[in-house]
């Protein structure tokens, strides 16, 4: 014979389902950059850094990153070089931007943009 589970009453019942509990930090469901150009201006501002503090800046994981870079080396827009045991990457800023409608613009032109931003 099945065990029957206690009956709750319907006062206690809710249709509706919880609500989310509040996080300390909003989540951002899409930004106007993608991650492609944020690991760039990351490895721009930092190029000896290490690709997990690159994910952990960026907010992707790691391997992300690393498809990412792999991405914009195969694409000729970072240079890496090894040294010892680490890499250090260089942003190749005089070329243009992927996109026919940010085409007449270069990767440099983005830069210096959140660059200026930023200060």
């Amino acid at each position: 014979m099945a065990k029957q589970l206690p009956r709750v009453p319907a006062q206690t019942r809710s249709r509706r389902s919880p609500e989310p509990q509040p996080t300390a930090a909003p989540a951002h469901r899409w930004t106007f950059l993608t991650n492609h150009a944020h690991v760039l201006v990351v490895l721009h501002e930092h190029p000896a850094i290490v690709l997990r503090e690159v994910a952990l800046r960026v907010g992707i994981t790691e391997r992300a990153v690393q498809r990412i870079v792999a991405d914009l080396e195969d694409g000729g827009y970072i240079a890496r070089e090894k040294v010892g045991r680490s890499n250090r990457y260089r942003v190749l800023a005089r070329l243009p931007l992927r996109h026919p409608i940010e085409a007449h613009r270069t990767i440099g032109d983005l830069l210096d943009l959140i660059a200026a931003a930023v200060k």
